[in-house]
């Protein structure tokens, strides 16, 4: 009953935008592979936030930063700032999941480089209380990372179009109404009197 009020709350929060205020856990970052960011392989970098305040920890989706090709295991060069940082974001749902050939995070133990990251087998892995949302941060790119994350659509422009043909079929019924109501009453009797 908790997890489903929790997947509630979290699916109402999603696409707000938030601002944290915390200390990164820089130990705990984790580099997702095989991301993209416009066209480029690379690496998603998450890090969690310790809240300020209190014992709870978000995941922060901090940003893109391209793969080394010479040397597949090493870690890119990003910063960390040290003390208590802000950070504004949206809330999202964890990092999204890609395929994977292994039998999950499980199979890929410590390792901080990650295909797919499990929010609940890294909980249990970090032993750190993890809420079950994430935060993409947004803004300038920076920390060595970019931050050219994909526009959220609200889906207004589906709105707009339902709009528009509505309208559409209400002027084309009114036309009609005007056409055999009006126009062939007074067209129909001039005919029949030529004839």
């Amino acid at each position: 009953m908790a997890k489903a009020e929790a997947a509630g709350v979290t699916e109402d929060l999603r696409h707000r935008t938030v601002e944290l205020e915390g200390l990164w856990l820089p130990d705990h970052t984790v580099y997702l592979d095989n991301r993209q960011m416009q066209g480029r392989p690379g690496f998603f970098v998450v890090t969690p936030l310790q809240l300020r305040g209190t014992s709870a920890v978000v995941l922060v989706q901090r940003g893109w930063v391209p793969r080394n090709f010479q040397d597949r295991t090493r870690v890119p060069d990003v910063v960390t700032p040290a003390g208590t940082v802000q950070v504004k974001g949206r809330v999202a749902a964890p990092p999204s999941r890609l395929y994977e050939f292994s039998a999950g995070d499980s199979a890929q133990g410590s390792s901080r480089i990650r295909q797919n990251l499990d929010l609940a087998a890294f909980r249990s892995a970090t032993q750190l209380p993890l809420l079950d949302l994430s935060v993409v941060q947004l803004g300038e790119p920076g920390e060595g990372m970019q931050r050219d994350w994909p526009v959220v659509s609200s889906g207004v422009d589906k709105h707009y179009g339902y709009a528009f043909q509505w309208f559409g079929l209400c002027g084309l019924i009114a036309l009609l109404y005007v056409w055999f109501q009006i126009v062939r009453r007074f067209v129909r009797p001039r005919r029949e009197r030529s004839s």
